[in-house]
């Protein structure tokens, strides 16, 4: 082919790596792969993504120079934790004066278990801020390697302030040869304890990952593949390898973070629970106006500074086995046919169940019976998939599709043994999947508060079909299953964009502040392998816990940010405002629109007053040209004006808006559309905070330039 321009997308799994190659103009799929991932060969898994990526350059005539984004997501940092396969951490910790006694103790984390009888084990030494020569930190680090650490962590109290100190003991460690990490590389809030935790983990995983980030690279350049090399972090961007070698915690949870991604680019979903539905687990997550839902990560119980996808996991999916007792299903899961070793029910021919019995195995030691049958092709599991087959959820043509004469086949010897028919057992099983499920999905909804009407559940992953149809039926969702869905994370992966974020503790931000951190976070990207031209950047304030945060994404080169840009014709606009907020078409007013912006009104006329008077209340939902709803709220007003206007009509807007009291002022929480930009002034406290963030993001807008601002309170 030649003269193409190809991004490259791999998902190294526990089981299977997969590719894609994804055309970079169209955003269409050019060819899938699937390899088995080479645990055992002496390279690890970057063996597997050279093959994969020749494999994938040779079938598609695709040359080195074609590939202008190339990235991989890894389950090796969460499998890491998950098996406790962590290096010994030693820690420095320092602090003077009256904070020495509490740096002490809060440096002092003890071992953290990561699983049953698994450790992140920890060694801990401390050093006065005042008595810290080369010396004394040499002989600090001597004593922590000869008590077992493999990996040092330098954490000092204010080290977010000045880092020189924590800078002085990692470079005398790495003059030793030792990895070595601080605090202040890793967040920068206030919080000894939680910061020198989350160091901790990111130290843990350093060795392990360095050998493999320094394999994979080196398999890339092998290829010829000259762009840079991305890594999946665990809020759904990407980042370059340089970074993951400092800061190897991102990569956690980054599979999770790569199929919602991907779900973005391809469903245009609004609000919508995610489900990623493989063989053993599924994992769950909540998309709400049109983004992902993101917050601290735990590690062994364990709070942690690492923000990162919210993703609930259960170990319910399509290869979950059913347990028997007293002539009835009592539980399906959390084994799965594949930790059983067991082939599914499903997807075998009816011949091989020919003179099925049932019969009782225990997968792994210690664990309850569950119930198989074994026949004359050997032995089957009944699966959460053969259920779904038999109840008719599974489309043709899904890649969880099965043989439903098998299925019935393989059920009917359990059936019997119930005094059922074999739809009642096949919805006995798959009741109990969907209660499981829906106990999350309940919880998520009411932590994010997502209006059910209004939610879609999209199925993702090689078993989407298997629960997510089944979930909808049974409580009346809207769902769909996402496109190329078993597929759905490695194309996350190849489409993600490049992420960065910086938190601080700042009491009061003032413009000095939020001008800083904005400049910072845009080096932080443009170092991770963001060209600076395409960065966006995101300025949040959390004024209850003193919380100022910067998040930027970009991509790696100029191109259109708006992925696949679809318009939706009007129309369509118009039906899904009125669905979102809950009105008929002829209710749902197109009010304004403004680059990619349309925004829509509904008036909602309630009685008050024993039914006197009318009370009007004003539902307002702003669609972008995909028809993705990414703002809806009732009670909140609109102006639709021009950048000239920013200290005269919007001033005044925000004015009006604003509630009075003795104390103080409650400014309204606003949003501004622009072009292609959405800005959340959601965290502002002041009319001053506002404009000095405003300043910064209009500053290079035109003057004429058409803006929409909606506020509520």
């Amino acid at each position: 082919m030649g003269n193409q321009e190809v991004r490259i997308g791999i998902d190294v799994g526990g089981t299977f790596t997969d590719a894609v190659a994804i055309d970079n103009h169209t955003y269409e799929i050019i060819s899938k792969v699937k390899i088995p991932t080479t645990h055992h060969d002496e390279r690890g898994v970057a063996s597997g993504i050279v093959q994969i990526i020749e494999r994938l350059m040779k079938d598609n005539g695709i040359s080195p120079q074609d590939i202008t984004f190339i990235a991989h997501g890894t389950t090796q940092a969460t499998n890491a934790l998950l098996e406790g396969d962590v290096a010994r951490v030693g820690i420095l910790g320092m602090g003077t004066g009256i904070d020495a006694r509490s740096a002490r103790s809060e440096t002092n984390i003890e071992h953290i278990e990561l699983a049953a009888g698994k450790y992140l084990v920890t060694y801990h030494t401390f050093i006065d801020s005042k008595d810290l020569t080369d010396e004394a930190i040499d002989n600090a680090i001597t004593d922590l390697v000869m008590q077992g650490a493999q990996v040092i962590v330098a954490s000092e109290a204010y080290s977010v302030d000045d880092p020189s100190n924590e800078l002085r003991v990692i470079e005398r460690a790495r003059s030793r040869g030792i990895y070595a990490t601080g605090g202040h590389e890793i967040s920068q809030l206030y919080g000894l304890k939680t910061r020198t935790r989350t160091a901790v983990v990111n130290a843990s995983l350093i060795p392990k990952m360095m050998e493999t980030a320094n394999m994979t690279e080196q398999a890339v350049k092998e290829a010829g593949i000259t762009s840079q090399l991305m890594i999946m972090r665990c809020d759904g961007g990407v980042m370059s390898i340089d970074e993951v070698r400092q800061r190897p915690i991102l990569t956690m949870l980054s599979g999770l973070a790569a199929g919602v991604a991907g779900a973005l680019m391809y469903e245009k979903i609004s609000d919508g629970i995610f489900f990623e539905v493989g063989g053993t687990s599924v994992d769950i997550s909540v998309i709400k106006n049109g983004k992902v839902m993101i917050e601290n990560a735990e590690v062994g119980g364990h709070k942690t500074y690492l923000r990162s996808l919210d993703v609930r996991t259960l170990a319910v999916a399509g290869g979950s086995m059913i347990r028997v007792e007293d002539g009835a299903i009592i539980d399906v899961g959390p084994r799965s046919a594949h930790i059983a070793g067991k082939e599914y029910e499903c997807f075998t021919d009816t011949a091989n169940l020919e003179g099925a019995e049932l019969k009782q195995i225990s997968p792994r030691e210690g664990d309850p019976d569950y119930t198989i049958v074994s026949a004359a092709g050997g032995e089957y599991a009944l699966t959460l998939a053969g259920a779904a087959n038999i109840l008719g959820y599974v489309p043709d043509g899904d890649y969880a599709r099965g043989s439903d004469a098998a299925a019935r086949k393989a059920w009917q010897v359990l059936a019997d043994r119930l005094g059922v028919t074999v739809e009642e057992a096949a919805r006995a099983a798959m009741d109990i999947a969907v209660r499981k499920v829906m106990k999350s999905v309940r919880e998520m909804i009411t932590d994010y508060e997502l209006d059910e009407s209004f939610v879609t559940l999209v199925g993702g992953g090689g078993s989407g079909a298997v629960l997510v149809p089944a979930l909808a039926d049974a409580e009346g969702f809207k769902h769909q299953i996402a496109n190329n869905a078993p597929y759905i994370s490695t194309i996350g992966v190849g489409m993600a964009m490049v992420r960065e974020q910086i938190e601080k503790t700042v009491v009061g931000a003032t413009e000095h502040d939020i001008k800083l951190i904005r400049a910072e976070v845009i080096e932080k990207i443009v170092r991770s392998g963001a060209n600076e031209a395409t960065v966006d950047v995101t300025i949040e304030v959390d004024a209850q816990r003193n919380i100022l945060r910067a998040i930027a994404t970009g991509s790696t080169e100029l191109r259109s940010k708006d992925l696949a840009n679809r318009d939706v014709p009007l129309e369509a606009l118009q039906a899904t405002a009125a669905e979102a907020l809950n009105a008929g078409e002829q209710e749902t007013e197109l009010k304004a629109a403004s680059g990619r912006w349309y925004l829509f009104e509904r008036i909602e006329t309630k009685k008050a007053m024993l039914g006197l008077f009318k009370k009007k209340i004003p539902h307002i939902g702003v669609l972008d040209r995909e028809g993705v709803v990414r703002f809806k709220k009732a009670n909140a007003y609109y102006l639709h004006f021009r950048k000239r206007d920013l200290s005269g009509s919007f001033s005044a807007f925000l004015d009006e808006n604003t509630i009075y009291s003795d104390a103080n002022a409650t400014i309204p929480k606003a949003f501004l559309f622009y072009k292609e930009k959405m800005l959340d002034l959601t965290g502002m406290q002041t009319k001053e905070q506002l404009f000095s963030i405003l300043e910064v993001e209009t500053q290079l807008l035109e003057e004429d330039s058409e803006m929409l601002a909606v506020v509520y309170q």
